[in-house]
C-alpha cells in the first residue's frame, strides 16, 4: 500500500538523521561545506594579491628594474613588531620610535632601489606596495586558519572563519579597488582633511611656507587673523607628521594659540549620508597613537581649544578616488570652518589649522 511505504521512507530517513547525529556525520559535512565556501572566497583573495602583485612588478618592469619579483617580495614581507604594552612607561615614545624606523627603512630601501625615480613617483609607488602587502597578508592568514581548521577538525574555527568571509571579502575587495587611485596618483577620499586645508590657504595671503619631515607648514593672513595652515605634502601618496608638527609650532608660539582645528575624514555609521559634516571636540586624526597625543598634550599643556571637524565616508570611498558628494563636502567644510573661526576667535587671534589625511593628487 502507498502508505506503508511513506511509513517505511519516514522510518529509513529518521534512523539516517538518527545515525548522522549519532556518528557525528551531519557536522563533518557542514565542515566540509564551510572548507569548500572559505576555499572559493580564499581563491579570488589569492587573485588579488597576485593581481596586484603582477601590476607592481609591470611598473618596476617600465623603469628597468631587473628582478622585479625579488623586490616585491623584499617589501611584501616587511613587518613591524609592536612594543610592549604590559609596561605602559613610555610606550608611546617607544611605538613612535618604531613606526619612525619603519617608515624611514622602507622608505629609503626603495630609494636606494630606484634610485632614479623622483620623489612623487616613490611615494605612489610605496603605497602600493603597502596595499599589495595588506592583501598578500589577509590571504596568508584565511589560508593559515582554514588548513588550521582542517587539520585539527575544529569546527568551531571554520565555523568563526566562515561566517567572518564576507566582510572581509569587502574589505579585500576595498583595498584591491584602491591600487588605482595609488597608482595614477588621483586623490582618494581620505585627501578631504588636505584639501580642505590647501583651499584654505587660497583664502587668504601666504606669508610663508615651510616643508618639515614632509609636512607642509603655511602662516596665512585670512580675516584679520593669523592662521597656520598643516597639511601632509602632497601631490604624493603621503600623510606626513601633522601632530608632531603642531606640536612644535604650538611650542614655537610659546603657547599663544587661541584655537587648533583638526580637519579629517571619519568612518561613517549604517544609515549616514555619504559627505555628513560634523563637528566635535578633540584631536581627529586616525594614526596609532603618537601624532594624536602629540597634539592633545601640547593643546592640553597651553590649555588650547581643540576642535574637530570631520567628514563621513565609508571606507570603499576613503581609500577609492574622491567622489563628487565628497568634493561638495569639502566645499561645505571650507564655508563651515571660516565661520566657525570669525565666531570662536576674535581680530589678532591665532589660529592653527590642521588637514589629517593623505595628499595625494593634492598640492600645497
Amino acid at each position: 500500500m502507498p502508505g506503508d511505504w511513506t511509513d517505511y521512507i519516514g522510518q529509513i530517513i529518521f534512523i539516517l538523521f538518527f545515525l548522522m547525529l549519532f556518528t557525528g556525520m551531519n557536522q563533518k559535512i557542514q565542515v566540509k561545506l564551510w572548507a569548500y565556501d572559505i576555499r572559493n572566497k580564499l581563491s579570488i583573495i589569492k587573485r588579488y594579491a597576485d593581481d596586484s602583485r603582477s601590476r607592481i612588478e609591470e611598473i618596476l618592469n617600465k623603469l628597468g628594474v631587473r628582478e622585479p619579483s625579488g623586490i616585491v617580495n623584499k617589501f611584501m614581507n616587511f613587518f613591524m613588531i609592536e612594543p610592549v604594552d604590559i609596561e605602559p612607561t613610555d610606550i608611546i615614545r617607544r611605538l613612535d620610535h618604531l613606526i619612525r624606523s619603519r617608515e624611514r627603512i622602507f622608505k629609503d630601501s626603495l630609494a636606494r632601489t630606484l634610485p632614479e625615480l623622483g620623489k612623487y613617483e616613490r611615494s605612489l609607488l610605496e603605497s602600493s606596495l603597502e596595499i599589495a602587502s595588506v592583501l598578500n597578508y589577509v590571504y596568508k592568514s584565511i589560508r593559515h586558519y582554514l588548513l588550521l581548521g582542517e587539520k585539527y577538525n575544529n569546527w568551531v574555527l571554520l565555523m568563526q572563519l566562515q561566517f567572518m568571509m564576507p566582510e572581509t571579502m569587502k574589505l579585500v575587495e576595498t583595498y584591491y579597488k584602491s591600487l588605482d587611485s595609488f597608482i595614477k596618483g588621483t586623490p582618494i577620499g581620505d585627501s578631504v582633511g588636505p584639501l580642505v586645508a590647501y583651499k584654505i590657504m587660497e583664502k587668504g595671503k601666504i606669508l610663508s611656507k615651510n616643508v618639515i619631515e614632509d609636512t607642509v607648514v603655511a602662516e596665512v593672513w585670512l580675516d584679520n587673523r593669523r592662521v597656520y595652515v598643516i597639511k601632509a605634502e602632497g601631490p604624493g601618496s603621503n600623510v606626513g607628521k601633522p601632530g608632531k608638527v603642531l606640536a612644535d609650532l604650538v611650542e614655537k608660539l610659546s603657547g599663544n594659540v587661541d584655537l587648533v582645528v583638526t580637519i579629517d575624514a571619519a568612518l561613517k555609521l549604517e544609515g549616514e549620508e555619504l559627505g555628513e559634516i560634523a563637528e566635535g571636540v578633540g584631536a581627529a586624526i586616525g594614526d596609532p597613537g603618537p601624532e594624536k597625543i602629540a597634539i592633545e598634550r601640547a593643546t592640553s599643556r597651553h590649555n588650547i581649544q581643540l576642535s574637530a571637524i570631520v567628514i563621513k565616508m565609508g571606507l570603499p570611498e576613503a581609500l577609492h578616488a574622491m567622489k563628487k558628494e565628497l568634493y561638495e563636502a569639502v566645499e561645505r567644510t571650507v564655508d563651515y570652518l571660516l565661520n566657525l573661526i570669525k565666531n570662536a576667535t576674535k581680530e589678532g587671534s591665532t589660529i592653527i589649522i590642521a588637514g589629517i589625511g593623505n595628499s595625494i593628487g593634492v598640492a600645497q
